[in-house]
C-alpha cells in the first residue's frame, strides 16, 4: 500500500491510515465479487513473493523501495504490461483501486485532496450569467 501512497510532506501514507486493514475487511466479505477479489489479492501477494525472490532472492517487504518500484512498474497497468504479467496487472489494479479507497476516505486522505466536506458558506453566489445561458436558465 505505502508504494502506492507513500508518506509525503503532506499526508502519511496509506497503512499509517490503515488502508491495509480497509483491503483486509474488503476482501473478508461474503459474497461472490469479494471471494474473487480474495483470491486475486492472495495470488498477487504470492506473485509478488515469487517475482522478488527471482529478482532480488528476497521476499517483497524486504526489498528495497527501488526494487519494489521495479517490480511494481512492470505490472502497473494492465495495457501496457507484458503477456507474462498480465494476472499480476489485474491484481495491482485491484490494489490499487482498494488503497486509494482506503486511503482518500479517511481524515487524512480527504485533507489529501482539499475536501472540506459538508460546511455552511458565509454568502452563496449564483454561478456567472454565461453558464445559466448554457444551461438554458436564464
Amino acid at each position: 500500500a505505502d508504494v502506492i501512497i507513500p508518506a509525503d510532506a503532506k499526508s502519511p501514507s496509506a497503512t499509517a491510515v490503515g488502508a491495509h486493514h480497509y483491503i483486509n475487511e474488503h476482501v473478508s466479505a461474503a459474497g461472490a465479487s469479494y471471494e474473487r477479489d480474495l483470491w486475486r489479492v492472495r495470488g498477487g501477494v504470492s506473485w509478488l513473493n515469487l517475482e522478488s525472490q527471482k529478482r532480488f532472492s528476497r521476499t517483497f517487504v524486504r526489498l528495497t523501495a527501488a526494487q519494489k518500484t521495479a517490480i511494481c512498474d512492470d505490472i502497473c497497468y494492465p495495457a501496457g504490461a507484458k503477456p507474462e504479467f498480465q494476472a499480476a496487472a489485474r491484481f495491482f489494479s485491484l490494489v490499487r483501486n482498494l488503497v486509494a479507497t482506503g486511503f482518500y476516505t479517511t481524515d487524512a486522505g480527504m485533507k489529501d485532496v482539499g475536501y472540506v466536506g459538508n460546511v455552511a458558506l458565509p454568502k452563496w453566489e449564483l454561478p456567472p450569467a454565461a453558464v445559466l445561458r448554457q444551461l438554458g436558465l436564464e
